[in-house]
C-alpha cells in the first residue's frame, strides 16, 4: 500500500512540475523589447504582458518620435496564446495604429533570443516578419 501511495506522489508531483514548466515557459516572452515599425522605420518599446483572461497582449511604453506621444499606452496586441508544441504565441492579432489595420499574428523567439514577430492578411504566406530586441528596463519618455 505504502508503494503504491508513493507511486501516486510521485506522478501528482512529476504533473505538477510539469504544469509549472510549460506555464514558465509561456510567461518568458513578458517583458519589454524594443521594435521598428515596419512603414516608418521609427522605433519604440513595447512591452508584454499576460492579460487577466491569461493571454498576452503588449502596449506601446515609449516612443522615438516625441510627437507620437498619444500612442504611450495604446494595445495593439491582443489574444495571443502560448502553443507548447510550436513553440510559440499563436492566434493573435497586432494593429498598426498609422494603418488603422489590424493582422492576424504570431510570435516566436529565434535560436538568438530575438523575438520574431510576423503579421499577416488571411494566411501567413501573406505578410511581414519583423525582429524585436528585449530589454532589460522599461524606457523613460521624455
Amino acid at each position: 500500500m505504502k508503494k503504491i501511495a508513493a507511486i501516486f506522489v510521485t506522478i501528482l508531483l512529476c504533473s505538477w512540475t510539469l504544469g509549472t514548466f510549460a506555464q514558465s515557459k509561456a510567461d518568458a516572452i513578458c517583458g519589454y523589447y524594443y521594435a521598428k515599425d515596419p512603414f516608418s522605420k521609427e522605433g519604440s518599446q513595447v512591452k508584454i504582458y499576460k492579460a487577466k483572461d491569461g493571454t498576452y497582449e503588449g502596449i506601446v511604453c515609449w516612443v522615438e518620435n516625441p510627437a507620437k506621444k498619444n500612442f504611450i499606452n495604446y494595445k495593439f496586441l491582443r489574444g495571443f496564446h502560448y502553443n507548447a508544441k510550436d513553440n510559440e504565441w499563436q492566434d493573435g492579432t497586432i494593429h498598426h495604429p498609422g494603418s488603422g489595420k489590424t493582422y492576424k499574428s504570431y510570435m516566436k523567439f529565434d535560436d538568438k533570443g530575438k523575438l520574431k514577430v510576423r503579421g499577416y492578411v488571411g494566411f501567413s504566406l501573406l505578410g511581414a516578419t519583423v525582429t524585436w530586441t528585449r530589454e532589460t528596463k522599461q524606457r523613460i519618455q521624455k
